[in-house]
């Protein structure tokens, strides 16, 4: 194998971006070229592995640190740029001796919204994609959820403060001794009163992706907003893969549906049980719970005879249908050696999303904590459940969609030689299923400890024990009729598998299936912000993830409902005032309604049939 480092690539504005080539040993070429855009260092051991193996299955392997990272010149701005430079160096690889102009792409996360901002201009050399957990549109979720700001952007701009290469590298090691969740509470970095004033570049883009919600710049450009330029996209054939456990598991099945209908090529779905990373797919488990070891898939040698078939022309190595994904549950509920709920899964095959016969359950809250087919009977305000949210003390974060919400620990004394900052990350909050009960430890997490939704400003509703299995598998809503004393306020929900007692779980195991968040005054869509008149009744459609899930029979479906997921996502201070900028908070009265006048329902679909 031959390795060719740093090659610097020049852009069409003259910024050159720092490349490496992994050849294969045999042969003189040209090969089809397999492109990694990275902003977490072209050189990490992990990257270089998987791209010698590319290289040695018969790929020219490329990697490039992406603009104004590690060793490329430029400055960085989150998700701009990237179309072009994408594009520029698409089409470098196409022109090279060792390249038989066939160019694919493959990359997770940052590394997947750059595949996608680049195919919105359409590269003539581009053949296939592979785009695992990326995004599609920045505003809708994965940057910004319902209104609220994903806290992990955050948590991005102090670790790109840690690796910029403006800083000295004294000055880079201190950032990384920095902790993050210092940093994190009610109340934001403003600018200039944090570390990131350091680099003010990452300073500037944090900021305004807190504090600007409605649609136009900068969530129109190529690099946050995929899904608008769906018509103008590559037509080449793509795999968007990811997981039920991901950050970015609507945006995944997004651009999947969006381009499946306005493209020839053909368009793939995989997702599986998961959470957020390249080896997360080699895994049976995701945070406390386990899927059996069908969970797990060789995702290497998946794509690569995907690619054979895409840039070679081998007839193996497609995928049989075009939506692969894996249906969680169906296990004993036992604790397994390794201390995780068997939680079990299997794996199903379909030709669109959601399955053909799939449709919707309602599932309507009632005052007295039920969730019935039914509607529930009674007028107006009487029959609302009010619980206090006070924005001092948010409900803490146990699990769910969640990436890169992480500090950089501390090096052990007497360490000598600093290991690259992203081997040194730990998660603030637990990813993945959890059994929502708070323990000491637990990020944000007061005593008494014990059951979420034993807090105050908790309220659940459920079914009762189910008599027979109930598979979801397709998009969560949650439609709220909501009453509040504050010009502002956010709501919360929370699906959940809600196993019974039994001997290696006396009180029963809560596992978070999915979530989402609105806040009130984007109640009408992101289009401006519409002001709220305190304590009138509203109507409230709350997103979550998608999911396929199997409600065992004796399990009850529970719906958890509040005003606050920290630090998931940022904390209403409940006060109205423009996003990020308030250093005021109050308490707010909030209630969720239910009357015939007011039908405040869970929407799943299921899937009926053998």
């Amino acid at each position: 194998m031959r390795a060719l480092v740093d090659i610097f690539v020049p852009m069409r504005d003259g910024t050159r971006l720092a490349t490496d080539v992994y050849l294969p040993e045999e042969g003189r070429g040209p090969w089809p070229a397999l492109l990694l855009r990275t902003p977490y260092d072209k050189s990490h051991p992990d990257r270089v592995a998987m791209l010698r193996r590319f290289a040695e299955a018969g790929y020219a392997a490329v990697v490039q640190d992406c603009r104004g990272r590690f060793r490329s010149e430029g400055r960085f701005t989150l998700g701009i740029g990237e179309a072009e430079d994408g594009y520029d160096t698409i089409e470098w690889v196409a022109q090279q001796p060792w390249c038989d102009g066939k160019v694919g792409t493959i990359g997770t996360s940052y590394m997947a919204w750059v595949q996608s901002a680049a195919a919105t201009l359409n590269p003539p050399h581009l053949k296939a994609m592979w785009v695992h957990e990326g995004i599609a549109n920045g505003l809708k979720e994965s940057v910004r959820q319902g209104g609220a700001f994903e806290l992990r952007w955050l948590a991005w701009a102090f670790y790109g403060l840690a690796t910029d290469p403006s800083l000295d590298e004294a000055t880079r090691e201190a950032m990384a001794g920095l902790d993050f969740r210092d940093w994190i509470g009610l109340f934001l970095p403003q600018p200039g009163t944090s570390p990131l004033a350091l680099t003010p570049h990452h300073e500037a883009w944090y900021y305004t992706y807190l504090t600007r919600a409605t649609e136009g710049e900068p969530w129109t450009l190529r690099g946050l907003n995929v899904e608008r330029y769906y018509r103008e996209h590559a037509d080449v054939p793509t795999v968007y893969s990811g997981g039920w456990y991901d950050s970015y598991t609507r945006a995944t099945i997004r651009n999947f549906l969006g381009l499946r209908v306005l493209k020839r090529a053909p368009q793939y779905l995989l997702m599986g049980p998961w959470t957020h990373g390249p080896k997360e797919p080699g895994l049976t488990y995701a945070g406390d719970v386990d899927f059996g070891p069908a969970a797990a898939v060789d995702y290497f040698d998946i794509r690569r005879r995907w690619f054979d078939h895409h840039l070679k022309g081998r007839p193996e190595g497609d995928l049989p249908a075009p939506v692969r994904y894996f249906v969680m549950g169906g296990g004993s509920g036992r604790r397994r050696p390794d201390g995780r709920l068997d939680h079990g899964g299997w794996w199903a095959e379909a030709s669109d999303w959601p399955p053909p016969g799939a449709g919707p359950l309602t599932l309507y809250l009632h005052p007295d904590g039920r969730l019935l087919p039914e509607t529930p009977v009674g007028t107006g305000n009487a029959d609302a459940i009010r619980y206090t949210f006070d924005p001092r003390d948010p409900v803490p974060t146990i699990g769910g969609n969640i990436s890169f919400l992480r500090y950089v620990a501390p090096l052990a004394p007497g360490v000598r030689r600093s290991p690259p900052v992203m081997d040194r990350l730990v998660d603030v909050s637990p990813v993945g299923g959890w059994d929502q009960r708070t323990w000491p430890g637990l990020f944000g997490a007061r005593p008494p400890y014990g059951p979420l939704n034993r807090r105050a400003d908790v309220v659940s509703f459920a079914t009762a024990p189910l008599d027979r299995p109930v598979l979801a598998v397709g998009p969560v809503t949650v439609r709220l009729f909501v009453v509040t004393d504050a010009p502002d306020t956010d709501f919360t929900a929370k699906l959940i598998d809600w196993y019974p007692p039994g001997p290696d779980y006396p009180l029963g195991y809560a596992l978070n299936v999915a979530d989402g968040i609105a806040r009130l005054r984007f109640r009408h869509g992101f289009a401006e912000e519409v002001p709220y008149e305190p304590n009138s009744v509203v109507e409230l459609l709350i997103e979550l993830y998608p999911t396929a899930n199997l409600f065992a029979a004796g399990h009850r479906i529970r719906l958890d409902i509040s005003s606050s997921n920290f630090p998931r996502f940022d904390i209403n201070p409940n006060t109205g005032d423009p996003l990020g900028r308030t250093r005021r908070w109050r308490v707010a009265d909030n209630g969720v309604v239910m009357a015939p006048a007011y039908p405040s329902a869970l929407v799943l679909t299921v899937l009926v049939g053998p």
